[in-house]
């Protein structure tokens, strides 16, 4: 069958980022094996979960440091065994970039579960060739970065690879193909390249499924989660809001549309919303598998929570990885106390300063949370011209970074000591103090980052 005559692609997506609900998966995993069963012989379906934003994968290294066998996405058991043995015995197959730090280990860990499950046991590929920590590719990474890699302490380097080794795991036969740090649209990329058979340069049709990878990566945002402001723009059943299912055609062009007897809407609005989400130039949207250009883009509403999407195009794909290189970047300190009643906000004002004077060498961030903590800046200035409303119930939050960890932790005891030395009535203290994590990013020639992929053998044990 040429690519031209397969049937629409269907990938649905269960998880938008680390955190994610982990009841998304089953119906969205039912409205596909219900499409199967009605749709024509050859069609395919595929169950993506997004999982890494740009420091979830520095915080997983941290886990793999403190256990070799963690790293991967924490919730992977709660999002996956629901659903793994109806996918496996349904033929869906499922896509991820959820091993982070350790696909490897992730991948085990899928089958281990299938076992326990009583499934057969799955194909379990694990792409490789993002991980940039070894010291031939860290000699690269210091002479694009030069001086900003003096004296760091490194905590993960990852280039955001594209889709072909997933292609490649896919046509291998695999039926679980585990990431880590790939570009979220290449999840669904990846599929469409082994169903439909694709060139690697067809730059059109890569254009085209990357902009309905993007629809899909940010889970429920497309379904209305993210676009619900009430009065202004209303969603129903928010609290049982769906996720996004693709039918991706056979030109690249697809159509979103959501998990049956779910909540939330797929409209025009949501759509066009969530193609524009982190696009920083419409003509050049800029992945590893090709340039989209969503200029000319059109959506038109089907009807019953389906949009199409058409018109994107694709340009050649850039010469350079782009790579995020995350290093320790000393502490964060916080602490919290409220303070009510009359002359509550002259209270926490006073209270800022007598922090101030006393946490001599560290720069504080004060917030007034519900007044300055987010139409303000980090001054403590109002950015909207209010007047004074002699607030009455006022949360002060005070917050500084230091390199030494001993010197962050003065912040968190001088706020705990305003308990009885001033000013009158505060009360309800929280501190906490947080390692902090810094990045740095570059760009390496394509060459320079080998991608590939390999079956775990450990699968089949």
């Amino acid at each position: 069958m040429s690519s031209t005559e397969r049937p629409a692609l269907l990938i649905g997506c269960a998880a938008g980022f680390s955190g994610d609900r982990t009841d998304a998966a089953g119906p969205v995993v039912d409205t596909l094996i219900e499409r199967l069963a009605r749709g024509p012989a050859g069609q395919r379906a595929f169950l993506i979960f997004e999982t890494l934003a740009e420091r979830t994968l520095a915080l997983a290294q941290l886990r793999r440091r403190a256990d070799p066998e963690a790293g991967y996405e924490p919730l992977l058991d709660a999002m996956l065994r629901p659903v793994l043995a109806r996918c496996l015995a349904h033929g869906i197959r499922i896509v991820s970039n959820f091993g982070a730090a350790n696909p490897r280990a992730a991948a085990r860990h899928i089958a281990r579960m299938a076992r326990e499950l009583g499934a057969e046991p799955p194909g379990v590929a694990v792409v490789q060739g993002d991980d940039l920590s070894a010291p031939a590719q860290l000699a690269l990474l210091r002479r694009e970065l030069g001086a900003q890699m003096d004296g760091i302490r490194l905590v993960s380097a990852n280039a955001y690879i594209g889709a072909e080794p997933i292609a490649a795991a896919l046509d291998a036969g695999a039926q679980i193909v585990v990431c880590g740090r790939v570009a979220d649209p290449s999840l669904a990329v990846g599929p469409a390249l082994s169903h439909f058979g694709w060139r690697a340069d067809d730059w059109e049709k890569l254009g085209r499924a990357t902009m309905a990878g993007h629809l899909l990566e940010c889970g429920a945002q497309v379904c209305g989660g993210y676009f619900a402001d009430p009065g202004f723009k209303e969603v129903p059943g928010l609290a049982r809001v769906g996720f996004p299912i693709a039918e991706i055609a056979a030109d690249g062009s697809c159509t979103i549309g959501k998990a049956d007897g779910t909540g939330g809407l797929v409209t025009e609005a949501t759509v066009k919303e969530q193609l524009i989400y982190e696009v920083h130039d419409p003509a050049a949207y800029l992945t590893p598998d090709v340039v989209a250009d969503i200029s000319q883009a059109e959506v038109e509403g089907l009807g019953a929570d389906r949009v199409a999407l058409r018109g994107v195009r694709g340009h050649a794909r850039p010469s350079h990885y782009k790579v995020n290189v995350c290093h320790e970047g000393g502490w964060l300190a916080e602490g919290e106390i409220s303070y009510a009643g009359p002359r509550a906000e002259a209270r926490a004002r006073l209270a800022a300063e007598v922090l101030s004077a006393r946490l001599d060498g560290l720069k504080l961030r004060v917030d007034l949370i519900g007044a300055l903590s987010i139409l303000g800046d980090d001054a403590g200035r109002a950015l909207a011209a209010t007047p004074d409303t002699g607030l009455r119930d006022v949360r002060l939050r005070v917050a500084a970074t230091h390199a030494e960890r001993a010197q962050a932790e003065r912040l968190a005891r001088e706020v705990m000591a305003l308990y009885t030395c001033g000013p009158a009535g505060g009360g309800g203290v929280r501190t906490a103090l947080t390692p902090r994590l810094n990045t740095l990013s570059c760009l390496l020639p394509r060459a320079a980052v080998p991608v590939g992929f390999e079956m775990i053998e450990e699968a089949a044990a």
